[in-house]
Order: C-alpha cells, then sequence, then structure tokens
C-alpha cells in the first residue's frame, strides 16, 4: 500500500503532465492558425516599381551567313538610349525601349531583319560606313534594291541618311524617324549631305526634339532622292513613339518597304 506521501506525488505528476499536454496542443493550434490565415497590417503596401525586360539574345538578328536574294531585308537602327544604357534600357519619360519586341513585329511581316546593339558612343559616320558595307554585299549577292529598307529611330535615322548619302543609291528604301530637328537639317545641308533612294520620315506632332525634314527633302531634290513622303503622326507621345512597337509607325514602314 503507497504511503500518503507517494499518493501526493503521484498526482502532482499526472497533474504536471496534463497541464503540459495542454500547453503544447495550444501552441500547435496557433501555429496552425498563424499558416492558414492571412496576416493584416493597417500599414499599406508599397506597389512594385516597373521593371524593364531582361535583356534578349539579339544574335539572332546579325548579317546573315548565307543571303537568299528573293528575300526583303530590313535594317533597324536604335536610338540612341541603347548605346547608353545596353540592354534593357529605360527612359524616365517613355518608359521601356522596347527593343526586342520592334524587331520581333518587324520581322513577323517576312522581313530578314538585321539589327545590333552599338557601342556606347559610337560614330555615326563610321557606322554608317559599316552598314553601307553590308548593304552593298546583299547587292553583290543579287537582292534587288527594292528588297532592301533601311530603317532608323532617332539617332539610328542620322546614320541611315549618312548610309543613304554613301551609297547614293536610287533604288534602296529609308524610313528616318524623329531626326529632323532644325539644328540637325542645317548642319547636314552645311555638310553637303543629301538624300538617295526612296526616302519615308516619320515623326510625332508632339515630338520636342525633331520635326518636319520636308527642308532636307527640298535640298536633296535633282541629287538623288528618288521617291519621298512624310507622315505626322498624332499619338502625343513625342520622342516616346520609337520606344514601342506601334502599329502607328510600324504599318507605314511596311507598307514602304513592300511598295512596288
Amino acid at each position: 500500500m503507497l504511503s500518503k506521501h507517494d499518493r501526493q506525488a503521484i498526482i502532482l505528476f499526472l497533474i504536471a503532465f496534463f497541464i503540459a499536454g495542454c500547453g503544447s496542443n495550444q501552441n500547435a493550434t496557433s501555429t496552425l492558425e498563424t499558416a492558414s490565415v492571412p496576416q493584416t497590417s493597417s500599414i499599406p503596401q508599397a506597389s512594385a516599381a516597373p521593371q524593364p525586360s531582361p535583356a534578349f539574345d539579339i544574335s539572332k538578328y546579325s548579317f546573315p551567313e548565307s543571303i537568299d536574294s528573293t528575300k526583303h531585308y530590313l535594317f533597324y537602327l536604335h536610338g540612341k538610349i541603347i548605346e547608353d544604357q545596353g540592354m534593357p534600357a529605360l527612359s524616365p519619360d517613355y518608359g521601356e525601349y522596347e527593343y526586342q519586341a520592334i524587331l520581333e513585329k518587324l520581322s513577323s511581316y517576312g522581313f530578314i531583319v538585321i539589327s545590333e546593339q552599338r557601342a556606347k558612343n559610337t560614330d555615326s559616320m563610321e557606322y554608317a560606313k559599316r552598314i553601307s558595307e553590308q548593304v552593298t554585299n546583299l547587292l553583290n549577292s543579287g537582292v534587288p534594291e527594292n528588297n532592301i529598307t533601311i530603317v532608323g529611330a532617332s539617332k539610328g535615322a542620322g546614320i541611315a541618311i549618312f548610309i543613304s548619302h554613301l551609297l547614293e543609291n536610287k533604288g534602296l528604301n529609308f524610313v528616318i524617324m524623329a531626326i529632323c530637328d532644325p539644328a540637325t537639317v542645317e548642319e547636314l545641308k552645311q555638310n553637303e549631305i543629301s538624300l538617295y533612294g526612296n526616302v519615308l520620315s516619320i515623326y510625332d506632332s508632339t515630338d520636342e526634339l525633331a520635326g518636319s525634314c520636308q527642308e532636307l527633302f527640298s535640298f536633296s531634290e535633282g541629287k538623288g532622292i528618288s521617291k519621298h513622303n512624310e507622315i505626322v503622326l498624332n499619338v502625343g507621345t513625342g520622342h516616346g513613339i520609337l520606344f514601342k512597337p506601334l502599329d502607328a509607325w510600324i504599318m507605314p514602314v511596311i507598307q514602304w518597304a513592300r511598295k512596288p
């Protein structure tokens, strides 16, 4: 028979065990509730800032190793922000320069698109000589003049103007976008830089950095320019039209490149 002292010890042990078990269950229940019920806060969460798209592999737009003389070729010369920032490039005023989307959109119309990321502070005339050699390579391989189009945006358009002047070919197609501010046109005229070929100018009516190329067209008449036209868009984003593959400029480019 247990003594009174032993019975008291057993009772105290059982009470302590029961209390410990209840405490463990409460802790487990609390953990489950924390996991399953979202925690709320009176402090609003800051929205994440928009991030540019990751860089893409531009090598597939390199000058082709083999040339098919039956295809249409389109050179795309990007704006200066790609030189300055690399890829991706993000402007505080116009957002991301959607370089990849632009190339993909142009390619979707059946063109062999040729484009590359220029180095920072590229010399425009020297680069124009490089592209002129590639165009000459296409011509020498039997590609018809009218199947070659050079499209330039902003600084890229300035390079396209130099290419037009260097090649002196009346059958090539050019699209120069957002380049002809008065100071630029005056500098081109002073340096006797005139246009050759079929030239389309595109810019937005609200662009504070560029305007009409009509004066440059007039300066080039009788020197090699064959056809010319100018389209003034009313998108309202100014120089920002160059940053996205907008149908407002993509479709005129396609039509100009495909014209008879």
